[in-house]
């Protein structure tokens, strides 16, 4: 989400595990003890102060504090897909690299991402397994593997010319 919501009453830590226990079959509830010596394992790995928890949900955060507590969620809830909709918007280059290091540690058989970005630094520091570049509301291009994104160079000098619909 670009812009996530503020919910005033409701603790990140609050929010996480009842979004947790709605996965878990009824009565199975994630133990407490467990449940927060993970939520300050994950917070430590994003460099997030343990007082963070206990904060209302994105209340009066900036953006970087936002997009961390999105990564937090992300980490803690390990979701089979995730879209991220310009999460290295607004960015700094250290809050980017902490962004990328908790999708990064996502990664295997168990997850997918759609990432969506209009900028190359995003790729430098979560390698994608595809990129498909879109100009004029079509794939432009696309490359599997790691490598520079195909909107450098050749491919996008030939998008452009090309024009929309073409």
């Amino acid at each position: 989400m670009q812009y996530p919501a503020e919910i005033p009453g409701v603790s990140n830590a609050e929010f996480i595990r009842r979004a947790l226990n709605a996965r878990r079959p009824e009565g199975d509830r994630v133990p407490a003890r467990e449940f927060l010596q993970e939520l300050y394992e994950k917070m430590d790995f994003l460099a997030m102060k343990a007082e963070m928890a206990q904060r209302y949900l994105n209340q009066g955060f900036s953006g970087g504090k936002k997009k961390r507590n999105e990564i937090l969620q992300m980490l803690m809830i390990k979701p089979k897909f995730a879209i991220l909709d310009e999460i290295d918007s607004g960015l700094d280059i250290d809050a980017l690299k902490v962004a990328s290091k908790g999708v990064n540690d996502l990664r295997g058989p168990d997850f997918g991402a759609l990432m969506i970005t209009h900028y190359q630094r995003l790729l430098d520091y979560v390698v994608p397994d595809k990129v498909h570049v879109m100009m004029g509301g079509r794939v432009a291009g696309w490359r599997a593997g790691p490598g520079p994104a195909p909107g450098k160079g050749r491919l996008h000098q030939a998008a452009r010319r090309a024009g929309p619909g073409h």
